[in-house]
């Protein structure tokens, strides 16, 4: 494990993540890609029908709508058993990380509002148990829908269109993103698990938001100066707010699709170790370009807080 302790590795985390310690991590808290079809990292499916990333002449030129992934001819077999491809693969990873979490640890995973359930059943079939559903509220959501007298319109349905006057096809504005919350079942009580190992509880007096007790709905932003290099990046705060619920300084947090390199940011910033691996080489140097990578200062930042790894 010590190998990965406060770096990004480069490679898809299946190849890494046997290698890491039993039962030594304190908190998983990843990104992980939605199967949506957001970009071709979020694809797990050889389905042709549906539209993926500008497949259909309709979304061709149009960069905001190239992503939808709505059949080409209709609903079919293949479209129904893409959602049965993304569990597939998320139960790939997930049995790898249960052996290597700490009893009663946490896990937190962002998902799609469509798809994140069946991440949370891959889990759940692994050994861990969903705790709560958090929402994270958006400061805003980027949001087309057509008109459906448009479209009418279009195919020369004047009748039609009026009656479908004010009606639209898609979803209404996405304002907010599913944050599953689950852990690693512990023995006899949660007391004893986390005196045992240091995990299971909540930090609430570090957490208060304007002096009260938190939700389970968190509305937290991007800064001003924060710097955006991927379109599904969440916000440095919200991280730490997570990190800073769930683990002590200098625990481990580990985060297999790091995308971005927040986690990391979000680990340096409230003195916690790391472990993180991206997959994509161009989102994986970015990251290190963002964190500002230094070996040489990394290599010491480790050899100074291994003596505290609990």
């Amino acid at each position: 494990m010590n190998q990965f302790i406060d770096e990004i590795t480069l490679g898809d985390c299946r190849d890494f993540l046997p290698q890491l310690t039993a039962e030594s991590v304190h908190l998983f808290l990843s990104d992980i890609p939605y199967g949506i079809g957001l970009d071709e990292w979020d694809v797990f499916h050889e389905n042709t029908n549906s539209a993926f990333l500008g497949t259909s002449p309709a979304q061709q030129g149009k960069n905001g709508f190239k992503r939808r992934g709505k059949p080409i001819q209709g609903w079919n077999a293949a479209d129904r058993n893409i959602n049965k491809e993304y569990q597939k693969w998320c139960s790939e990873w997930a049995k790898l990380v249960y052996p290597i979490m700490k009893k009663g640890a946490s896990l937190f995973i962002f998902g799609a509002r469509r798809t994140i359930h069946r991440a949370i059943v891959a889990l759940e079939d692994e050994g861990f148990l969903l705790k709560d559903i958090l929402i994270w509220k958006k400061p805003g959501a980027h949001h087309r829908s057509q008109r459906l007298e448009i479209v009418l319109n279009q195919r020369g349905e004047q009748e039609l269109a009026e009656k479908w006057h004010g009606w639209r096809l898609g979803n209404l504005a996405p304002i907010y993103e599913p944050i599953a919350w689950l852990f690693k079942p512990y023995h006899h009580t949660i007391t004893d698990n986390i005196i045992e190992h240091a995990v299971g509880g909540m930090n609430v007096l570090d957490c208060l938001i304007d002096g009260k007790s938190p939700t389970n709905i968190l509305e937290m932003g991007f800064r001003d100066d924060e710097q955006r290099i991927h379109e599904a990046q969440k916000p440095i705060k919200l991280m730490e707010y997570l990190i800073r619920l769930t683990t002590l300084e200098h625990q481990i947090v580990l985060d297999p699709f790091m995308g971005s390199g927040t986690t990391a940011i979000a680990c340096r910033n409230l003195h916690r170790h790391f472990i993180g691996f991206e997959i994509d080489e161009n989102y994986y140097r970015a990251a290190l370009k963002r964190f500002e990578y230094d070996p040489i200062q990394m290599s010491l930042l480790r050899e100074e807080n291994s003596r505290y790894c609990i």
